[in-house]
């Protein structure tokens, strides 16, 4: 069963296959991407209007590239990764590119999971749990057991 942070690491792994990373540092920089991915996740989720936001961003209805979400995580992915590195300029921008990609593959894999005909909050914490039907509060409560365990 997939949780959310294997299927951000997948997507992680997806988006980085083409970009020549160092490999004394390409476990760090795979799961620094992903770490930052599911922190900009977890801290909006906590702001009021997050939920919001990571629907709109997860279901295609608002574009990853100009995301707050997908702002904070690339911020995060550069003050805890990038900048202890020193990979260079042109790797930093290469790596910080992926940020978008990483959200656009996890809204590719956001589908009606419910059977209700729509896309929505529901849907995505059924996704993120692992894509079995379950209950909006199970899948809630599973999924913030996991940011809070963070």
């Amino acid at each position: 069963m997939a949780n959310i942070s294997d299927l951000i690491l997948q997507q992680v792994k997806a988006a980085a296959g083409n970009v020549q990373i160092p490999a004394n540092v390409q476990n760090t920089v795979l799961n620094g991407l992903s770490e930052s991915i599911l922190g900009s996740l977890t801290q909006t989720a906590t702001k009021a209007g997050g939920l919001d936001q990571i629907k709109s961003l997860l279901t295609g209805q608002s574009s990853a590239a100009s995301s707050p979400i997908t702002a904070l995580a690339g911020k995060l992915f550069t003050n805890n990764i990038l900048s202890k590195l020193n990979l260079g300029s042109v790797l930093n921008s290469s790596l910080s590119g992926l940020i978008p990609q990483i959200f656009g593959g996890l809204s590719n894999i956001i589908k009606d999971q419910d059977g209700d005909g729509d896309v929505d909050l529901n849907d995505i914490l059924i996704t993120l749990k692992g894509g079995k039907g379950s209950s909006l509060l199970g899948a809630a409560t599973s999924i913030l057991g996991s940011f809070l365990k963070k």
